[in-house]
């Protein structure tokens, strides 16, 4: 593998705009929340850089939803005194799990305000997306106001969930308008409400319908996308509201909306743009963004939930479409199905699931971000519990990776008195054959990755692992070294060949053990310790060195975390 074909070499390099879906700031998110897009986001995003491409990894804290309002009532505290205290506790945790973003901002920021009015005063003046209507909005007379979607519940049309959100049925995943609700009442105050007439500005949604469906035919979706999207074109796309009766959010940029705001999933989705043009003017190349948002040679993708498809895979585009600028569509979106803890919903109230702050009082954040990985929900939900967790981390990350790593490198100090230095000629022609086996199986595991299929990348790296660990133990050199040091030293170069390539494609899911790794092994010294998917060659860093070699994992047992989390709860 070459230089040229991972883009190390600089020859050929993509830029990748990777967004993951922005995390409402009214709650610290859930492992659910983790692996359905931020997490998923930052191996992708890792990757790409490990192979040499270009990336802006962005994302930021979704604050003009109503979810931070009812929190913020309920606290009895300011709006944006709640969404500033829970940003930074938000941004604190992605830094503690290890997540790579480039700039992890806010729908409050000064760019994110000034580009989301920009593009829509340029939709407002092409006179053919935006109309006024009047909309029959909730109102509580007891409270005395508008009520935005999520300040009402009621009941599913659809389903008949009693407990529907007046945008969205967490039950079906049905999008409502909320004067479909049967027995609506407020939130706030659990009175029925009323329905009252409001003007409302809408984008003309249904004029996309056309283009949406060339554009789904084109982009590389995945199934669940494609069958998401295709229903609701198949329905009948409907005009979407842009603006809300409500003081907390983004100032309507239309003449005579001047007491009115954008609605939050039309000024949130706008955010992945925003954010990185905030980027490039911290860095002082205010002009730069347009390389990665116009120029048709990069690539943007986006993480999300299967909840979220509609926003990224229909409005978005047609928004940005519509504003007359040729932004570039997105050319990959992943979208997962559901992560259930031990067979129920995530659920705070009834307790049910791990949260992110929660999860690394209990263990190191690259455990999580393995054993999330491995059991991706990519084709239908997936069920995660203490029992699924702890066979990830005993079994996959103990017991093979970390067995492996730890006895290759014992067998340096103690077989080749920590200077190792047989080079690839040195080999017998069947362990020459084993270490091309293993850089095909290198090339195979790049493959998934580049394919967004992750759990299948982990699983194949805990595959290599395996064959190496296998080898090891078939090949006995603790016992061979006593009789034939050649050729001990010769079974110790297939393994660290394998170790070398392992650090590298660990290094996107759980980059911390990856560095561990290359410190203790004393690999890839062209780029100073850090991995480079291309650099497979183990010759360049002789002589190894083994230093500080510790196990890298430990054990771990389901009910003794069961006990930790709930006496970390009581403590709380």
């Amino acid at each position: 593998m070459t230089e040229d074909e991972s883009g190390i070499g600089g020859k050929i390099m993509t830029k990748w705009v990777v967004t993951s879906a922005w995390p409402y700031s009214s709650d610290i998110p859930h492992l659910g929340n983790m692996i359905g897009s931020v997490l998923s986001a930052d191996v992708f995003a890792r990757f790409n850089r490990l192979v040499g491409n270009d990336v802006v990894f962005v994302s930021g804290s979704d604050e003009h939803g109503t979810p931070l309002e009812v929190e913020a009532l309920k606290r009895g505290i300011p709006v944006r005194e709640l969404a500033d205290q829970n940003h930074e506790r938000i941004s604190d945790l992605f830094r503690r799990w290890n997540i790579s973003y480039d700039n992890y901002t806010r729908t409050d920021s000064e760019a994110h305000w000034k580009f989301t009015r920009e593009l829509y005063t340029q939709i407002y003046e092409n006179d053919a997306f935006i109309f006024t209507q009047i909309e029959r909005i909730h109102y509580c007379t007891y409270d005395e106001r508008f009520l935005p979607d999520r300040f009402v519940e009621g009941t599913c049309p659809y389903c008949g969930y009693e407990r529907a959100r007046g945008d969205q049925c967490d039950n079906c995943g049905r999008p409502l308008d909320a004067e479909r609700l049967i027995n609506a009442y407020c939130i706030i105050c659990k009175n029925r409400t009323v329905l009252r007439e409001t003007k409302q500005w809408f984008f003309d949604l249904p004029k996309m319908s056309d283009y949406i469906s060339d554009f789904l035919s084109r982009a590389e979706l995945s199934t669940n996308v494609i069958r998401f999207c295709r229903g609701w074109i198949k329905d009948g796309l409907r005009p979407r509201s842009i603006t809300r009766d409500s003081k907390w959010g983004i100032k309507a940029p239309f003449p005579g909306a001047e007491d009115k705001t954008i609605y939050v999933w039309m000024d949130a989705v706008l955010g992945y743009v925003s954010a990185v043009i905030e980027y490039f003017e911290k860095r002082g190349t205010p002009d730069k963004w347009r390389e990665y948002w116009l120029d048709p040679e990069a690539k943007t993708s986006f993480f999300i939930g299967k909840d979220n498809i509609p926003f990224h895979a229909i409005i978005l585009p047609s928004l940005l479409r519509a504003s007359g600028q040729r932004y570039n569509e997105p050319n990959l979106i992943s979208s997962t199905e559901f992560l259930n803890f031990e067979g129920q919903k995530f659920s705070k109230s009834r307790r049910v699931g791990i949260w992110t702050d929660e999860a690394l009082e209990l263990l190191p954040a690259d455990y999580w971000r393995f054993a999330l990985i491995s059991l991706r929900p990519e084709a239908g939900d997936v069920n995660f519990g203490w029992e699924s967790f702890s066979e990830k981390v005993n079994n996959d990350l103990n017991d093979t990776i970390g067995n492996f790593v730890n006895r290759t490198l014992v067998g340096v100090s103690r077989f080749a008195g920590n200077r190792f230095e047989l080079a690839l000629g040195d080999l017998p022609e069947d362990f020459s054959e084993l270490v091309t086996e293993a850089q095909n199986r290198h090339i195979d595991i790049k493959n998934l990755f580049e394919k967004v299929e992750l759990q299948s990348a982990c699983r194949a790296i805990v595959a290599q692992g395996y064959e190496a660990n296998k080898f090891l133990s078939s090949t006995e050199p603790w016992k061979v070294v006593k009789e034939d040091r050649q050729k001990a030293l010769q079974i110790l170069y297939v393994a660290l060949s394998s170790l070398k390539l392992l650090a590298s494609e660990l290094y996107p899911i759980i980059p911390e053990t990856s560095l561990k790794i290359t410190s203790q092994a004393g690999v890839f010294k062209k780029s100073a310790g850090e991995p480079r998917w291309s650099d497979a060659s183990l010759d360049v860093d002789l002589p190894i060195i083994a230093k500080d070699v510790q196990p890298i994992f430990s054990k771990v047992k389901p009910e003794e975390l069961r006990q930790r989390l709930e006496a970390i709860r009581a403590g709380k």
